[in-house]
């Protein structure tokens, strides 16, 4: 388009392997205009990233582009020099990357991070950096944003990282936004929130957004056009209106048609307990000076009782940092608590490490960043089968491949697949293989921490299904830990509702959805179902 800001026209992407090509995205051509909001949306693997990343050239070495020209401000962001497109980066065009833990640098401290982008693009003191740094901070709702500057980012939740990039994305006033996945890792009421930060921000600087989801429902909220992305290539182009009452493309049909609906499956109220958790509290000391001497503590969980029984799915509900995560690694004894813990007649807080290593194997966890808890040097078949020969260590090598191989068909995998890496696989496959890692071991319960957070709607819906399938099949206790209430709903037996580390709410699903007691529980079930 004449007047457009952005204009892709007929890109085309392919990476190299050896003597292997293999093309990501083909003859795709857009435009973005000053102010607007183009949504892109499809499943894992069809292209959307590829496509946003080429416009700053942040893919690997390995990528080549057979046709194809973005042209902003005049240039050719393909061809240009390499200074030219780093000035650019950052200042000109921003983005907000879909794994915050990954994009932040471990070793350096929140505020240095925040602050690096100014210093790259902007003559600025460290004194107005920092407040800078603070105010925006503030902006992106971060809380106590004075002490987060200090923090580093394994201190953060995953929201509160999330909120960072933002803060990192915006702090320079870009012309254009790329958003990928922004909201990913934040629940309902903060995702809201940024949503709405970000569309004031975007009328204030006359900003242009470049949104990147696998959520419908954002889409249609902010989105002024939406593209629909299958194979690497555009499908349907149009206005969220037409894309999502008259759909043109079965592909999107598909999609729209792939949001979680439905109900759990029923259960038996006469099942024995297998959870029972009394006063459990997990608090974290706050140290200062130079002895660093405690002189307070994080209240992360304090003070939460609860029961469940097998073959039933505990949804574990509340805002990011509300401390569902720290609870869910706390009753797996992955962190230190005090209280009552029992996995039936076990009482976990009065077992020994060599007593609890036992136990293991009929407690697992799947983590909520799939390709972040997978071994990159490892093979498929070597991560799936690592726990079977810590367990078992008599395990013939043919009787541990026949089993991968089982537990692979089980959860829609190819096994022929077994001996590729991960980085060779979707965000879909990555979520599969971590739940073939644990379901290989045939535990009696598993800590689901926001399985399918980071996964398209498509891929969500197969994942929910094949979750409630392995539940029925072998009759499997979950604790489920989301902010996606639609997920929840259609999952989960039984709700807790956490808000700053206590119970708020508690009790069967469909009482809860239906008639929620407390205003805060009413405010995340109107916000997830806007």
């Amino acid at each position: 388009m004449k007047d457009a800001l952005l204009t892709i026209e007929n890109l085309s992407v392919s990476f190299q392997m050896g003597k292997r090509t293999t093309r990501a995205v083909e003859n795709v051509s857009l435009f973005l205009q000053k102010g607007e909001t183009l949504g892109i949306v499809g499943e894992s693997g069809s292209g959307k990233t590829v496509t946003a990343m080429s416009i700053l050239r942040l893919l690997p070495g390995s990528a080549v582009y057979p046709s194809g020209a973005i042209c902003f401000n005049g240039k050719n962001c393909l061809t240009i020099p390499d200074d030219d497109i780093r000035e650019i980066r950052g200042n000109r065009i921003s983005v907000i990357f879909q794994q915050p833990m990954t994009s932040l640098n471990p070793l350096h401290r929140i505020g240095k991070q925040v602050k690096e982008i100014l210093f790259l693009h902007q003559d600025i003191s460290h004194a107005e950096a920092d407040k800078k740094a603070l105010s925006w901070l503030e902006r992106v709702g971060l809380k106590n944003p004075a002490t987060k500057l200090s923090s580093f980012p394994h201190q953060l939740s995953g929201g509160e990282r999330q909120r960072v990039m933002i803060a990192m994305a915006l702090i320079n006033e870009p012309d254009i936004l790329i958003a990928d996945e922004p909201t990913t890792a934040l629940d309902v009421t903060v995702q809201a929130q940024i949503l709405d930060l970000i569309r004031d921000l975007q009328k204030e600087l006359g900003m242009a957004i470049l949104f990147i989801t696998h959520d419908l429902g954002i889409i249609k909220r902010i989105a002024d056009r939406v593209a629909v992305m299958k194979d690497g290539q555009i499908v349907e182009t149009n206005v969220p209106d037409i894309i999502f009452n008259s759909p043109s493309h079965p592909y999107t049909k598909h999609l729209i048609n792939s949001e979680p609906k439905g109900k759990p499956d029923p259960v038996d109220d006469r099942d024995e307990t297998l959870i029972d958790v009394s006063h459990l509290k997990v608090f974290f000391p706050i140290q200062k000076g130079i002895l660093r001497r405690t002189v307070d503590y994080v209240r992360a969980v304090n003070d939460i009782s609860f029961t469940l029984k097998k073959g039933r799915t505990l949804g574990i509900v509340g805002e990011s940092g509300s401390g569902k995560t720290t609870a869910g690694f706390a009753i797996l004894k992955l962190n230190r608590s005090t209280g009552k813990i029992l996995l039936g007649k076990n009482s976990l807080n009065d077992l020994d490490k060599n007593k609890i290593r036992e136990l293991r194997k009929r407690m697992q966890i799947i983590f909520q960043d799939p390709f972040g808890s997978l071994n990159p040097r490892m093979s498929v078949a070597e991560i799936i089968g690592e726990g079977l020969s810590i367990h078992n260590p008599g395990i013939t090598p043919k009787d541990e491949e026949e089993k991968i191989i089982v537990v692979m068909e089980k959860v829609g995998l190819d096994p022929e697949t077994r001996d590729r890496y991960p980085n060779e696989f979707s965000g879909g496959q990555h979520q599969r293989i971590a739940i073939a890692r644990a379901l290989i071991l045939k535990p009696e319960f598993m800590v689901l921490d926001e399985p399918t957070s980071s996964l398209d709607r498509s891929v969500q819906f197969q994942v929910l299904e094949l979750l409630k399938s392995l539940q029925k099949e072998f009759h499997l206790t979950y604790i489920f830990i989301s902010h996606d209430l639609k997920v929840v709903k259609s999952l989960c037996h039984d709700i807790i509702v956490m808000k700053d580390g206590v119970i708020v709410e508690s009790g069967p699903s469909e009482k809860i959805f239906s008639h929620p007691e407390q205003e805060y529980t009413r405010q995340l079930i109107a916000t997830a179902f806007h």
